[in-house]
């Protein structure tokens, strides 16, 4: 089920991009399908970067300081401290779609490479 996913999304994207190519001007086909990849692509690759950070913790202790501070300046006297049991960022990431996103940004991206090395050869 989790491979039939990966395709399906991979054969929407090449689909949305000929259907950008396709309304696109005429004049170097090949070309224009490359350059709508490649915008494609950074979208996934910033959307996996940005997850893969936020996976790793980066941003864990910046929050969980900001919520100590807000709490320490603004003594609200509470008394279950709820800062310490709310959800870090890398608790919320929904590991399904970290997945997707990297399968689609490395399949993306080796397309990608292929096509310019055809292109440029």
């Amino acid at each position: 089920m989790q491979k039939k996913i990966h395709y399906w999304i991979f054969l929407i994207n090449i689909a949305l991009i000929s259907i950008v190519v396709f309304f696109a001007n005429l004049d170097n086909l090949f070309k224009k399908f490359i350059d709508v990849l490649f915008y494609f692509d950074l979208l996934y690759t910033i959307v996996f970067l940005f997850l893969f950070v936020l996976k790793g913790r980066f941003f864990d202790g910046l929050v969980f300081g900001f919520r100590r501070f807000n709490y320490v300046m603004f003594n609200r006297n509470d008394v279950l401290e709820e800062w310490k049991e709310k959800p870090l960022p890398s608790e919320n990431i929904n590991l399904r779609f970290y997945e997707v996103v990297k399968i689609q940004s490395i399949t993306l991206t080796t397309l990608l490479i292929l096509l310019l090395i055809i292109y440029y050869l």
